[in-house]
C-alpha cells in the first residue's frame, strides 16, 4: 500500500520509484589512458558499494574536456542519478539539466528529473518531464510507471491505472509496477484484480513489505480479517516502522473484537503518522 502521507519511495516504493543507468555505453571519444578508462567504467556504475565512486568518475570524466555533447549527456545524467540516490535532488536536478542540455532528444534525464520532482513534492513538473520522456520514447516503461506514481500523487487513480497497464504492457517483469497497480486498483474498488496484481508482485519479491500491505488492505476491504492481520504481520517483519500497516492491522483486530490489540497498534501507528487514519478514511476503511 501506498498512502500519500508516505509513498515518496518510502511511500514507494520505494516507492519505490525507477531510475535507469546506462549500462556500458561508451562515453568518451578516444578513451586514451588508463585513467579514462576507470573513469569510464565508474561512471557507467562498476562499483556498486556507494553513489560516491559514481560521482567520481561522471565528475573526472565531465572536468576533463574529452566528452562529445552525447558523452556529456550521458555523464550528467549518470551523476544525477547518483545524487538522487544520496537524496541531493538539487544537484541531481542541475545535472538533469546538463545532460538535457547537450542532448535534449536523450530521454532519460526527463524521466529521473521527473523522479527527482516525485521526490520533492513538485508533481505537475514531475509530469512534465515524464509526459517529455514518454513523447521521446513511447516505448519507455520507466516512465509511465513514474507518470503512474505522480498520477497518484494528485490522486488521479483513473490516469495512473492507465499508465500502469502501459507500463506493464511494456515490461511486465518490474515487481514495483505489479505492487503500484494493486495499490491503484484497491483504491478504486477492483478488488479482485488488485488482489491478483499483488500475489504478482509477492511472486516477483517474497519479502516486499509494500506489498504485504497493499494486500493486507485489499483484504481488510473485502472483510477478511484474519488475512489482512496476517499481511500486516507480515510486512511489519520487513519494515516495522511501517504506519499504514500497523494502523490497517489495528483496525482489522478491532473488527474482529480485539480491542486491547487495535488500541495499540493504532496508537503506534499515529506515533509515527499523526493523520494515518485520513488516508485510510479517505480510502473508504474506517
Amino acid at each position: 500500500m501506498e498512502f500519500s502521507a508516505r509513498r515518496d519511495i518510502a511511500d514507494g516504493v520505494a516507492v519505490m520509484l525507477i531510475l535507469l543507468f546506462v549500462g556500458s555505453a561508451a562515453l568518451a571519444q578516444t578513451p586514451n589512458s588508463k585513467d579514462s578508462l576507470k573513469n569510464i567504467g565508474l561512471c557507467n556504475g562498476v562499483d556498486h558499494t556507494s553513489p560516491e565512486p559514481l560521482i567520481r568518475g561522471c565528475t573526472a570524466l565531465i572536468d576533463s574536456g574529452d566528452l562529445t555533447a552525447n558523452g556529456l549527456a550521458i555523464a550528467y545524467n549518470n551523476r544525477g542519478d547518483a545524487y538522487t540516490e544520496k537524496e541531493d535532488y538539487d544537484l541531481a536536478i542541475l545535472d538533469f539539466d546538463q545532460s538535457i542540455k547537450n542532448n535534449p532528444t536523450y530521454p532519460k534525464p526527463f524521466n529521473n528529473r521527473g523522479v527527482a520532482n516525485l521526490k520533492k513534492g513538485e508533481y505537475n513538473r514531475a509530469l512534465e518531464n515524464l509526459n517529455e520522456a514518454i513523447r521521446l520514447d513511447p516505448n519507455y516503461a520507466s516512465a509511465f510507471a513514474n507518470r503512474a506514481e505522480a498520477y497518484q500523487k494528485k490522486k488521479d487513480f483513473d490516469h495512473a491505472a492507465r499508465d500502469y497497464n502501459e507500463a506493464l504492457r511494456l515490461k511486465p517483469d518490474l515487481n514495483s509496477i505489479w505492487n503500484g497497480r494493486c495499490w491503484t486498483r484497491a483504491i478504486l474498488g477492483e478488488l479482485q484484480e488488485a488482489l491478483a496484481d499483488c500475489n504478482k508482485a509477492l511472486q516477483f519479491v517474497p519479502n516486499d513489505a509494500a506489498a504485504y500491505d497493499s494486500r493486507g488492505f485489499i483484504y481488510l476491504k473485502m472483510g477478511q480479517f484474519d488475512s489482512a492481520i496476517d499481511d500486516y504481520s507480515s510486512a511489519l517483519r520487513f519494515e516495522p516502522k511501517l504506519a499504514s500497516a500497523l494502523y490497517g492491522r489495528g483496525l482489522a483486530k478491532r473488527k474482529k473484537g480485539d480491542s486491547s490489540g487495535a488500541d495499540a497498534d493504532i496508537a503506534a501507528a499515529k506515533t509515527i503518522e499523526a493523520k494515518i487514519g485520513d488516508d485510510f478514511a479517505r480510502y473508504g476503511v474506517q
